[in-house]
């Protein structure tokens, strides 16, 4: 095959010639040069006839695009990603302009009017090339449940169709262990609750990880919840198959239902909190004092508001097997408040305590809290 050059240079012998040829010589010349260069006959005619686009084709231009976003604009969109916790563009996206209207009205940013018009048209895609030099990886931490042998037959094993898991209520429950490098000893540990619905999550720093203080969690955790607890679903861990947990869920009419073992993706939805909430915000380190537990507690009291009203998540509305593919289709991301306020099950007095609530919220002002106090935490663990 002929290089561009040799084209190029075939092309300046061959035009003269065939402009002053007459009609069966052109034809022979034709052949000949469409053989040569692997061009359409119909296009080798054009190029031989029109200088004008043969110096067009043969210039070979690169088309150069003025950057829409950059400036002020980047850096904007770079503050508003650290307030809203570093969550992926697609999460983002949609959510920013309610995220403008709360940081302005709580005076964290002040924006022109042309930086404001370029965010609330930006795609994801556009997100992420402006947020890709400051993006960052995690480590991963240890796995510390054992399995508990009491009551497993009396507590049935979850399926994909035994909750009604469009209504709020039913919720995955697992701990996470902040045992640093080694399971020796007492460490902290965090209980977080998942509501599969809505995607409400709760956590809660815990001295150990007992039966009596899970059991006595779990209790507080369902006082703070904005709706009834209907069901909750456990690993097979010691601490959560137990005659107190399951007593407890008898007496107050409350589903108890357990994962099968070893099969971490029937509770996808708590152990992506996990990670997004809990190591996402505090790590890896191993934490074992009172006055780690302390500061861990408030952490959470702040990390709780931040996640539930400003933190938007997908939700699966759609799954669908072709072949060796499995296509999957998820709605617009929303916070788990938004969720909330659009369900008609969620009471009018519910909705407006937590409109009331979220008015009053500043999600840079709670960030902050997160991370000077986390910071604290680190500097009491080196």
């Amino acid at each position: 095959m002929m290089s561009l050059k040799s084209k190029r240079e075939l092309l300046e012998v061959v035009r003269p010639r065939y402009l002053k040829a007459g009609k069966d010589e052109k034809q022979k010349m034709l052949d000949e040069f469409t053989f040569a260069t692997g061009y359409h006959r119909k296009y080798a005619i054009r190029v031989l006839k029109n200088q004008v686009q043969v110096q067009n084709h043969l210039k070979r231009k690169t088309k150069t695009y003025q950057p829409m976003y950059r400036g002020e604009v980047v850096q904007a969109l770079e503050q508003i990603w650290e307030i809203y916790g570093q969550i992926c563009s697609k999460r983002l996206q949609p959510i920013l302009p309610e995220a403008i209207k709360v940081l302005e009205r709580c005076k964290e940013i002040e924006l022109s009017k042309d930086t404001k018009e370029l965010l609330l048209k930006i795609s994801s895609a556009s997100i992420d090339r402006c947020l890709r030099p400051v993006r960052c990886k995690s480590p991963h931490g240890l796995r510390t449940t054992k399995p508990g042998s009491l009551l497993k037959n009396l507590i049935p094993v979850q399926t994909f169709t035994a909750w009604d898991e469009e209504r709020p209520g039913f919720m995955e429950i697992d701990l996470v262990a902040h045992c640093g490098s080694t399971t020796e000893g007492q460490y902290l540990n965090t209980l977080t609750c998942t509501d599969i619905s809505t995607g409400w999550t709760d956590v809660t720093a815990l001295a150990h990880r007992s039966q009596q203080i899970v059991s006595t969690a779990i209790h507080r955790m369902r006082q703070r919840l904005p709706f009834a607890l209907l069901g909750i679903d456990s690993d097979n861990g010691s601490e959560f198959i137990n005659d107190l947990l399951y007593r407890y869920c008898l007496d107050e009419k409350v589903t108890f239902t357990r994962s099968r073992p070893y099969q971490k993706n029937d509770q996808a939805h708590v152990e992506q909190k996990n990670w997004s909430v809990v190591r996402h915000t505090v790590g890896y380190d191993r934490w074992e004092t009172e006055q780690e537990l302390a500061l861990l507690e408030s952490i959470y009291d702040d990390l709780r508001l931040y996640i539930n009203f400003f933190q938007p998540s997908f939700k699966l509305i759609a799954k669908e097997r072709i072949g060796n593919r499995t296509l999957k289709r998820y709605d617009t991301a929303q916070t788990p408040y938004q969720r909330l306020l659009e369900r008609k099950d969620i009471s009018i007095a519910s909705k407006a305590r937590l409109m009331n609530l979220y008015l009053q919220l500043n999600p840079a002002e709670l960030r902050r809290s997160i991370d000077l106090k986390t910071a604290k935490l680190w500097k009491i663990s080196r």
